[in-house]
């Protein structure tokens, strides 16, 4: 199977997922299924096969349309995999002609159905936060699920903020965009969202510390405790913890 245009994109994403499976750990399997709970089916794919699939198929799909590309990984989302859905992802992460596609529809598409932080934050930091980086959506989409009531698009705004900052992900450095949506979400106590935020915020602070201090001063009576402590530890220490 050369190209998605040899079968049906149910088909060759069902080809994708048997070759993960393949590849099952199944004390790593256990073991993700317990850290991270999740309605999605954990395979216990170890990152290193993973990848390998991903290469594969990264190259058998180098002539394919980039439409046909993200109808692909829309079709592995679909099958409501963990690993599944983020070699998907990462198909389409390679693809810079597929990436261009993307808009907010899209995203949302794709990123359907997370519902735990390994998800999420696979998503924003392949996908998502990428797209916002170069213009693909705006502000105000971020914004948008900022202001969702489902605690994973909440978490998948402040993930998005880690393409713009980290050099490893191509960031070159957005301190202003990035506090706006920490803004947003600064009183926010669910867990999941606020340990996203301790992120986000902590990825700044080698760009500029002093926004950040300015940050925990403003909002230190809402703040989660453990914004303020892994923060002002990378302050004080250069690490999340001391």
């Amino acid at each position: 199977m050369d190209s998605t245009n040899d079968a049906p994109f149910g088909q060759f994403a069902a080809a994708i997922e048997a070759e993960l499976r393949v590849e099952t750990d199944e004390a790593r399997r256990e073991k993700a299924t317990s850290y991270v709970p999740s309605t999605l089916e954990v395979l216990g794919v170890p990152a290193p096969a993973l990848r390998v699939v991903v290469r594969r198929y990264t190259s058998q799909l180098a002539d394919a349309p980039p439409e046909d590309v993200v109808a692909l990984a829309i079709e592995l989302v679909n099958r409501r995999t963990h690993e599944g859905r983020q070699t998907g992802w990462e198909i389409v992460g390679r693809r810079r002609d597929a990436m261009a596609l993307l808009d907010r529809d899209l995203l949302e598409r794709l990123g359907r159905g997370n519902d735990n932080w390994a998800s999420v934050d696979g998503f924003a930091v392949t996908l998502s936060g990428v797209v916002w980086r170069q213009g693909g959506i705006t502000d105000q989409d971020i914004a948008d699920w900022a202001a969702s009531r489902d605690r994973w698009w909440r978490r998948t705004a402040l993930v998005s903020t880690v393409p713009l900052n980290k050099k490893s992900r191509g960031g070159t450095g957005d301190v202003p965009r990035t506090l706006a949506v920490c803004e947003r979400l600064a009183k926010d106590r669910e867990p999941m969202v606020a340990k996203a935020l301790s992120w986000a915020l902590r990825d700044i602070v080698p760009r500029d510390r002093h926004a950040v201090e300015r940050f925990l001063d403003r909002h230190g009576e809402v703040l989660p405790a453990l914004v303020k402590r892994e923060v002002r530890n990378k302050l004080e220490t250069g690490r999340k913890s001391g």
